[in-house]
């Protein structure tokens, strides 16, 4: 009896150990899958102190920084180590320090892109690539995201302290601009390490994804958010090329759309024309005489010279446009409208 105890628990044993076993590789497995990790303090404090002993920073400045990280954050927000770097490197770079201050008194619109300071050959990568990012969080907060994706450029999740926010901002950037492609490659990565990143950085990633995934070119989806983003420039001040082209494409997506449902209209149209013409399954002959009793005039139907058989009267075109939008949400509706108004006022 008791070898048959000691033989029990000893499988309980090695059934426990094998539980922990398959745990610790999946959590090996995960770690493998993913190609970016997101450090903590001490480990951001390591990479600070290595970039102030290569600046050779002053003992005083050194001594106000250390005093900075050892105070804890207010919330265990990951997000916020970036905050707390910046305001370090403030303390190491006078260009950084005005650059920063002036960001909370400059309006959206008149934002200068890159700033000078950012070309300068001397600067260390682990400074500007960091305060890139967190002007690049400022330029997406304020509405700019084509800005913000111009200075996030080239910089990759290991290159800054905060991965997980470089990602999101990029994902929500190209999400911003109908970039489908690239927005769902930023949220692919992002998501490689979803149970760590900040809960409101995943939940959007999954909307953003769920949102753009089965966006369709060329639908009336995507031409209302076209009309939205001109909307959005036009009230940031930026009227260039980029405004340009996207009004350009709106129309011709437009333009295309009608035409497709005139089409339509037409073959409805003649369809029902063709059910109702008699079929006889044997035609008269030229020489038989068919008899009847009319005087045999027939009035000669006027096409018209140069008569535009693709267009539809106004009463038509108008039924053709409610089809166009009857299936969209409320504000969709109303900006096609308006757009339309629009066209109308200028005598498109």
């Amino acid at each position: 009896m008791e070898f048959i105890a000691d033989m029990k628990k000893s499988l309980r044993a090695l059934s426990l150990m094998l539980v922990f076993a398959s745990s610790v590789f999946a959590a090996d497995e995960l770690e493998k899958r993913a190609t970016w990790q997101i450090p903590d303090a001490e480990q951001i404090r390591k990479q600070l102190e290595q970039y102030l002993d290569k600046q050779q920073a002053d003992e005083a400045v050194k001594l106000r920084i250390s005093v900075l990280w050892d105070t804890p954050l207010a919330s265990g927000d990951q997000s916020l180590l970036l905050d707390q770097l910046v305001n370090s490197l403030i303390l190491t770079n006078r260009d950084v320090a005005q650059f920063i201050s002036k960001l909370d008194s400059t309006p959206a619109s008149a934002v200068q892109v890159t700033p000078d300071f950012f070309n300068q050959d001397n600067l260390d990568p682990f400074l500007i690539n960091n305060v890139r990012l967190y002007y690049a969080r400022w330029l997406a907060q304020s509405e700019l995201q084509d800005e913000c994706l111009q200075v996030l450029d080239g910089i990759k999740p290991n290159d800054v302290v905060d991965p997980a926010t470089l990602l999101f901002y990029q994902a929500t950037g190209y999400h911003r601009i109908l970039a489908k492609d690239k927005c769902l490659s930023a949220i692919s990565l992002l998501q490689e390490n979803e149970d760590v990143i900040p809960r409101r950085y995943a939940t959007l990633a999954n909307l953003m994804k769920a949102d753009i995934g089965p966006l369709k070119q060329d639908s009336l989806d995507e031409v209302a958010r076209l009309m939205s983003d001109i909307q959005r420039r036009l009230k940031l001040g930026r009227a260039g090329t980029r405004v340009r082209k996207e009004e350009d494409d709106v129309v011709a997506k437009l333009d295309k759309m009608i035409e497709e449902l005139e089409k339509q209209q037409q073959q409805q149209q003649s369809g029902g024309q063709g059910a109702g013409s008699l079929n006889p399954s044997s035609p008269a002959q030229d020489s038989s005489d068919l008899g009847g009793s009319g005087p045999g005039n027939v009035d000669r139907r006027n096409h018209g010279d140069g008569e535009d058989w693709g267009s539809l009267p106004p009463k038509e075109r108008q039924k053709a446009l409610q089809q166009i939008s009857k299936e969209l949400p409320a504000h969709y509706r109303e900006v096609i409208e308006e757009y339309f108004r629009k066209l109308a006022r200028d005598g498109s």
